[in-house]
């Protein structure tokens, strides 16, 4: 049982430190992370007595 939980540790560990080079190398391999640059408007109707 301790061996499952450590390979396990050690696959938690590897697939976080995968996600932090993906982050950094991302860019230069085409992703786009940057948040969408539209403007969103909505008309907000307050009911106030």
């Amino acid at each position: 049982m301790g061996r499952i939980i450590k390979w396990l540790f050690y696959l938690v560990v590897l697939g976080g430190i995968g996600l932090v080079c993906y982050a950094y190398v991302g860019p230069f391999l085409g992703a786009d992370f940057s948040a969408p640059a539209d403007e969103v408007r909505q008309e907000v109707i307050l009911h106030v007595e």
